[in-house]
Parts: structure tokens; C-alpha cells; sequence
């Protein structure tokens, strides 16, 4: 039976009179653990309760009610069906299919609770408790059924070399049917059969007779395909197993035997790391082991349509698994050596390796236990040092060690991510950054020497999960939230960025290599992942460290895979619409590495192409003023030709309808004046949009960050004030636009790659007049920004507005909070988001 949590408990409320597990549930007979079966056959705990067998007037019959012991609540109800075969396995199980598909486990503390809950099974079906099955698996045909019943009981050939072929015969036509497979596994229990059968195997060895020997592996695997516990539990004990294991080796279908017992006794040797004591925990350890290889490696691969797929087999490692860690996590001394030995700085490193390997195998059979132990497993870890123990380990020279750890590491950060967060912010306090065990995982992901980068992406997923507000705690002294991102910010991201910021320096990645690609790719995807989870922790970084123009240089890569991640990059941070992040991007002018992208792509449909236009598109539709402003006003000379979508058309009609509202700002007075009568907000509107205020969701505000309303949106009153009958005709006149395009044949208008990108000099003068702070690499202000004074970006009012709300006092500041009449205009800016956004899809349409 599997390892059992705790102290018994009385069950509340439980009702009395429930036959023979009636009355308090205080007897640890009662005591059983309820598992289902799930899709993938592996056994799920359900919980600990305690079971009794009552009559159910809803059910109308005899049931087996299961409650918990921690709370009473109900675990199982479930009717003892006269027809349902029930088996007991392991002297403490009993097992049963409920539906088709949905089979149940009750698994008993001691041997004398299950033989009472059998006996009630089998008063209520009628049948004798000394049966370990209590119905056949499969209906048959009445015809099969009266043959079998006319035979009460199935006698074997007298067990002799001679009848060898006979027995294997007997025992392949027994298969296909279940009676005739419960009446053989009967009589092979009854008669120690397979203890016989064992003794003509080496009869047969010692005459090198090879077609006994191929009779024997045909009568064992059919055993095995009996599925039965009872049987397993001969098989697979001391004396037999290595016997059962040597009759497996005589495939008739190979050519050769197989040489299993000497891999086992030879090449396999078993190991004490730490040596064990309790000499049932070494005989289970060693029965694990041979049991798991049988299934694994000498008996074929079950097909799908084969009717048990060896479940019991299964079930039966299963529970070995489950009783190993229980008595291993129960041995302190055992414990409390292993991780002294693992931390002392005099075990050699063979010893070392040992001692992490079977550290992981450890942790891989934690997986087979119910939730709560599993709870108290890690816990045991945490205590005894785990994490200390690999930050040693991680530090060693070994590969195969690291890899070791490495698996450890996913297996607790899979589990409780934030007893690793609590640990690691423990440690910075004490130690300096290179030997964090965060960042000897990122130096571990970084270093990889797969060529498929297996291991990074491995280490990849355990950083991203660390750095997942999502599975944050927030408790009422602290939020997880903040001062774990806080802490990593400080001193793990420059770590991993490193290999980001090496590779940037110039105008292409100064190493282009596939795996070299394939790593910044990995870099880039978390950095992605934290623009879009975490708030103003990213944004200074990206913003005081540069990070996006050093991310766009990627765009050069030979590696469309690397380019699109660059481009994915600033794809998510425009799509926050955040006005620091876009003044950020048109102060550095970092549309630049796009646009070249574009026209270097040429005429070429595929995804760099699209990814681009999908960009510029959502800044068209979202009508992000400042950057469609910045778009046309310094790259619309190598845009304006682009005609097969009407994406770049869109944008410079959004800003010219910008700077008409600028510059006859009477009429934009009027229209609010006629709006304010004609389109008044009632009192509902605006209790509305009250409430929407104060339920905003809070997750921007919990890193401490400001909240700013934007400084920046002029209003689109053309939207709202534009008659149908213009609308209509700019219809027309685009559809037209586009059947024409249709038309084409070739696509002329599209620029070569060598095609230069020019800004005018009246924007690159105005700009660096209005900030002398900037000197950022690929800024206006430094050298290589060419100029060109035939642009239409010549200087404009909305330029000068956008520098001069970038710099106050000649300084860049992070965070600009925007005057009072900014935030008034905010107000008249509200209701016309509706028609605005309704307008937008009409012209994408």
C-alpha cells in the first residue's frame, strides 16, 4: 500500500450502523487512501478517509462510502453493482472499474480492513471471500458461459519437460477468454505451478534445449498477460524473479537470445550511495528496479487494442514507488548523511555524482505521492538544504553532475516556485551576484553546448516560470510580487542580458551563427514575456539601458527566426501604448531598423512582410498620435509607394487630419462647443465611467509604479463631425484604388534593397536643439543620421509639440507628468473613442 499521511482522525457527523465498518472511524483498519485511473493509466490520489459499508436508499443498496478524515466531506459513494468484478491485489488493495472508463483504488492501512470491506463485497455479490476476482471482466456468449459452468475448475498438464508445448497451448487458448483466464490463474496460484515451471527452465538451460526454453518464454509472458497480482507477487519475489526474467530471454521471434540477468547482475549493480539499514527497503528497492526493466525493456510493448495492457503490472511498480519514498523520507539519519555528504567540500567527485543521481531518482519517484505528502516531501528537501546543496553542485565542472542538478532544480521550481524565490533573495543578502543560483542557471542556459540548445530551453522555462507574477504570492505585509522582481532586476538581469548586449555593438549582430541566433532568440522571448507581465521594472531597463535599439540591430540577422523575435519585441511594447515607451522610440528613432527591414525584404510576401504591415496597421487603428506623427513625418518618403495595402495611405490621412485640427484650432473649439450640447453625457454615463476609474485593474499600480493619464491624445473630431456623403466618396474612391491594385501585374512601386532612408535636416536640427542630453548611438543628434532636405518632414508644429513634451529644461525625464489643461482636454477626448475605433475597422476593411 502506498505511504500513509499523518494521525487517524474521528470523522464528524459519520453515520452509524454501516455493517461490518460501522461506528467510529478512529480504527486504523478503516483507514484507506481512494486513487482513480486516468487517461494517461496513471493512478491520481483522491484523498484519506476513512470507509464504511451501509445500505444507500438513493442508491438502493449496499454502498461503499468513503468520508475524509480531514473534514468529513464525502470522497466516495459508490454501490456495491452484483455485477462489477472487484479484485483484490497486495493483500491491502481493492480494485474496480466503475464505467468504462473510470476505474477505482481503495488502498488500505492494514491487510485485516481490506478483508473486511472484501468479505462485504462478496456477501453482497455472493461469492466466496477466499477469490481474489469476483466476476468475469468481459460478458461472453451463453454457449461459452454453460461450457465453462459444466467445468467447475481448469486442470493442468502435470508440470514436465515433455508437456511443455501442452501447457503453452493450454495457457494461449485460456486468453481470449476471462473465465477461462480466472480459472488458469487459479489453478496456477493453487498448485505453486510457476515455482515448478521455474525449476524445468533450468533443467532446459543446462540441456541447452531451445524448444523448451521458447515454450516456457510463451507460458511465462501469458502469465504476465493474466494480469493477476497474486501471480506477480510469486514471480517477482526473491527467488523467482531472475528465473521469470531468464525465460523472458528466449524470444522465438529473434534470433538470439537476449542477455537480461547478466546486464542486471553485471553491468546494473546496485549502488549505496548512503548505505540503507532496513533490509525491507533494500529488497523493495532491488524488486522496483527488476520489475520496472521487465515492463520497460524485456516484455513487448503492449498494443492499444490488447484488452489490459498489463494495467496490474503498472499499478503494481506504481505502489512499490509509493512505499519507497515513504520509508525513505521516514529515515532522518538516512537524510540528514545524504545532503551532509553532498555539501561536504572532501566527497570526491564520483561520490558526488552518486549522491546527485540518486538525489534525482528520488525526486522522480516523489511524483507518484498524493498532494499533501508530496507537500510535506519538499518540505522535508527544503530543511535538510536542497537548494544550498545545488547551488554547490551547479558550481562543479561536471557536465553529467550539472545535468543532475539541473533536473532537481525543474523538479522544485515545478512544485513551489516561491520557496525558490524566498531562498534565492535569502542568499543575495550574503553573497555576490556571479554565484546566485539564479544566475548560475541563466550562466548554465547561456553556456549550453547542445546544438539544439536542449538544456537552455529547459532553463528557459524554469526562469520564465520564476519570473511569472501569475504564481506570485501577495499576502497583507508583503507582495511576492514586488520585492521578487525588484531583486531581479538588480541583480540577475544583466546577467541574462549579457550575451544581448555583447552581440549589439554595431549596426549587425557581430556573431551570426545558428546557435548563437537560436540563444538570443530564447533571451528575447523572456524579455518579451516581461514587457508583457511586469510594469515598470522592464521599462527602466529597456528605457535606461537602451535595450530595444540594441534588440532591433537583430533585425539584420541572416536568421528570419531571430529578426521576427526583434521585431516581436517591439511589436509588444508598442502594443501597451504606453507614451514613455513611445517617446522613448521616436527620440531614438528606432522605426529605423523596421523600415530598412521592409524595403530589404522587397517585393517578397511572407512573414517579415506581414509582421511589419501589422504593426503600422495597429498603430493606424489604435490612432497612436505621437508615433503616427513620427511615422509619417520621417519615413513617408520610403512608405508613400507602397500601394497593394492601404496601411501607409491610412497613416498619413490620420495625421493630416492631426494637423488640420492644429492648425485651426477654432474649429476644433466649435466642435466641442457643438458636442457638448449635441452629444451631453447623462448622469448614468457618467457614474459609468466612474466606476470603470475605480475598478481599473490595479496589477500597474502594485510595483509602485505612477499612474499617469496620457499627456498626448489630440482629438479626431473628423470622425465624429464628418457628413456621410464624404464618407461615401472616400469609400468609392478607395475601393477603386484597390481594384486597380488587383489589376497590376507586377508590383512597381516597391523600392530596391539598396534603397536609403533619409531624414529632413529642419527635424534634426529642431530635435537636437531641444535636447542636448541625448546621445544615445542612432539618435538624431549623432554621427551617421543622414538628412535630407527634401522631405516631407520638414519642421512642424506637431514636431516641436512631441520634442517639447519629451524634454523639460533641456533634460530627459523618465516620467513626465502632463499640466492641467492636458489633463483637461483628456475629458473632451473620451466619448469620441467609440466612433473612432468604428471608423478605423471601416477603413481597414
Amino acid at each position: 500500500a502506498p505511504e500513509q499521511p499523518g494521525a487517524p482522525a474521528a470523522i464528524a457527523g459519520q453515520r452509524g450502523g454501516c455493517g461490518a465498518a460501522g461506528g467510529r472511524m478512529t480504527d486504523t483498519r478503516r483507514r484507506v487512501k481512494v486513487y482513480t485511473l486516468n487517461e494517461d493509466r496513471q493512478w491520481d490520489d483522491r484523498g484519506t478517509g476513512h470507509v464504511s459499508s451501509c445500505y444507500v436508499e438513493r442508491l438502493k443498496g449496499m454502498s461503499l462510502l468513503v468520508r475524509a478524515e480531514s473534514d468529513g466531506s464525502l470522497l466516495l459513494e459508490s454501490k456495491i453493482n452484483p455485477n462489477t468484478a472487484y479484485q483484490k491485489q497486495q493483500d491491502t488493495l481493492i480494485v474496480w472499474s466503475e464505467a468504462e472508463n473510470y476505474d477505482l483504488a481503495l488502498s488500505f492501512q492494514e491487510k485485516a480492513g481490506c478483508d473486511e470491506i472484501w468479505e462485504k463485497i462478496c456477501q453482497v455479490q455472493g461469492k466466496d471471500p477466499s477469490v481474489d476476482i469476483t466476476q468475469d471482466l468481459v460478458d461472453e456468449s451463453e454457449e461459452e458461459r454453460f461450457d465453462d459452468m459444466s467445468s467447475p475448475g481448469l486442470e493442468l498438464p502435470s508440470c514436465e519437460l515433455s508437456r511443455l508445448e501442452e501447457i503453452a497451448e493450454l495457457v494461449a487458448s485460456s486468453l481470449p477468454s476471462p473465465l477461462r483466464r480466472e480459472k488458469l490463474a487459479l489453478a496456477l496460484e493453487n498448485e505453486g505451478y510457476i515455482k515448478k515451471l521455474l525449476e524445468i527452465f533450468h533443467v532446459c538451460e543446462d540441456l541447452e534445449n531451445i524448444e523448451g526454453l521458447h515454450h516456457l518464454y510463451e507460458i511465462i509472458k501469458g502469465i504476465f498477460l493474466l494480469n493477476r497480482t497474486a501471480l506477480f507477487e510469486v514471480m517477482f519475489s526473491e527467488e523467482c524473479i531472475m528465473d521469470v526474467i531468464g525465460c523472458l530471454e528466449y524470444d522465438p521471434s529473434l534470433s538470439q537470445s537476449r542477455k537480461h540477468r547478466e546486464f542486471l547482475t553485471k553491468t546494473a549493480k546496485f549502488k549505496e550511495v548512503i548505505p540503507i539499514s532496513d533490509p525491507e527497503l533494500k529488497q523493495k528497492i532491488h524488486q522496483t528496479y527488476r520489475v520496472q526493466y521487465i515492463q520497460d525493456m524485456v516484455l513487448p510493448t503492449p498494443s492499444v487494442f490488447e484488452e489490459n495492457m498489463l494495467s496490474t503490472l503498472h499499478s503494481f511498480i506504481f505502489f512499490n514507488k509509493v512505499e519507497i519514498v515513504g520509508m525513505l523520507q521516514e529515515d532522518e539519519k538516512f537524510l540528514t548523511d545524504l545532503f551532509a555528504q553532498l555539501t561536504d567540500e572532501a566527497t570526491d567527485e564520483e561520490k558526488r555524482q552518486e549522491l546527485v543521481n540518486f538525489l534525482k531518482e528520488f525526486c522522480a519517484f516523489s511524483q507518484t505521492l498524493q498532494p499533501q505528502n508530496r507537500d510535506a516531501f519538499f518540505k522535508t528537501l527544503s530543511n535538510m538544504g536542497i537548494l544550498p546543496a545545488l547551488e554547490v553542485i551547479l558550481g562543479m565542472d561536471d557536465a553529467q553532475v550539472r545535468s543532475a542538478a539541473t533536473d532537481i532544480f525543474s523538479y522544485l521550481v515545478e512544485y513551489n516556485p516561491s520557496m525558490v524565490r524566498e531562498f534565492v533573495m535569502q542568499e543575495a543578502q550574503q553573497n555576490d551576484d556571479d554565484i546566485l543560483l539564479i544566475n548560475l542557471i541563466i550562466e548554465h542556459m547561456i553556456c549550453d553546448t547542445d546544438p539544439e540548445l536542449g538544456g537552455a530551453v529547459l532553463l528557459m522555462g524554469l526562469l520564465r516560470t520564476l519570473v511569472d507574477p501569475e504564481n506570485m504570492l501577495a499576502t497583507a505585509n508583503k507582495t511576492e510580487k514586488t520585492e521578487f522582481l525588484g531583486f531581479f532586476y538588480k541583480h540577475c538581469m544583466h546577467v541574462l542580458t549579457a550575451p544581448l548586449l555583447a552581440n549589439t555593438t554595431e549596426d549587425k549582430p557581430s556573431k551570426d551563427d545558428f546557435q548563437t541566433a537560436q540563444l538570443l532568440a530564447l533571451i528575447l522571448e523572456l524579455l518579451t514575456f516581461c514587457v508583457e507581465h511586469h510594469t515598470y521594472h522592464i521599462k527602466n531597463y529597456i528605457i535606461n539601458k537602451d535595450i530595444l535599439r540594441r534588440v532591433l540591430v537583430l533585425m539584420a540577422s541572416k536568421h528570419a527566426f531571430l529578426a521576427l523575435c526583434a521585431l516581436r519585441f517591439k511589436r509588444k511594447i508598442i502594443g501597451l501604448k504606453d507614451e514613455f515607451y513611445n517617446r522613448y522610440i521616436m527620440k531614438s528613432f528606432l522605426f529605423e531598423p523596421v523600415v530598412k527591414a521592409f524595403l530589404n525584404n522587397g517585393s517578397r510576401y511572407n512573414l517579415m512582410n506581414s509582421a511589419i504591415i501589422e504593426m503600422f496597421e495597429f498603430i493606424r487603428v489604435e490612432d497612436i498620435k505621437s508615433l503616427t506623427a513620427h511615422v509619417i513625418e520621417n519615413y513617408w518618403k520610403a512608405l508613400e509607394d507602397v500601394d497593394y495595402v492601404q496601411t501607409f495611405k491610412g497613416l498619413k490621412l490620420r495625421f493630416e487630419q492631426q494637423r488640420e485640427r492644429q492648425d485651426n484650432p477654432k474649429l476644433d473649439s466649435m466642435r466641442s462647443i457643438l458636442r457638448n450640447h449635441r452629444y451631453r453625457r447623462d448622469a448614468r454615463t457618467l457614474e459609468d465611467e466612474e466606476e470603470m476609474w475605480f475598478n481599473t485593474d490595479e496589477d500597474d499600480m502594485e510595483d509602485g509604479e505612477a499612474v499617469v493619464p496620457p499627456s498626448d491624445k489630440p482629438k479626431n473630431d473628423e470622425d465624429i463631425m464628418d457628413p456621410i456623403s464624404k464618407f461615401m466618396e472616400r469609400k468609392k474612391l478607395k475601393e477603386s484604388e484597390e481594384k486597380e491594385v488587383l489589376l497590376k501585374t507586377n508590383l512597381s512601386g516597391r523600392q530596391s534593397p539598396s534603397f536609403k532612408l533619409s531624414f529632413s535636416s529642419g527635424t534634426k536640427s529642431n530635435l537636437t536643439s531641444q535636447s542636448s542630453a541625448s546621445n544615445l548611438p542612432g539618435s538624431p543628434g549623432s554621427p551617421g543620421s543622414p538628412g535630407s532636405p527634401g522631405s516631407p518632414g520638414s519642421v512642424s508644429k506637431s514636431t516641436s509639440q512631441m520634442a517639447a513634451i519629451t524634454t523639460k529644461g533641456g533634460l530627459v525625464g523618465l516620467v513626465d507628468y502632463p499640466d492641467d489643461d492636458e489633463e483637461d482636454d483628456e475629458d473632451e477626448d473620451k466619448e469620441e473613442t467609440l466612433p473612432l475605433s468604428k471608423k478605423a475597422k471601416l477603413e481597414s476593411s
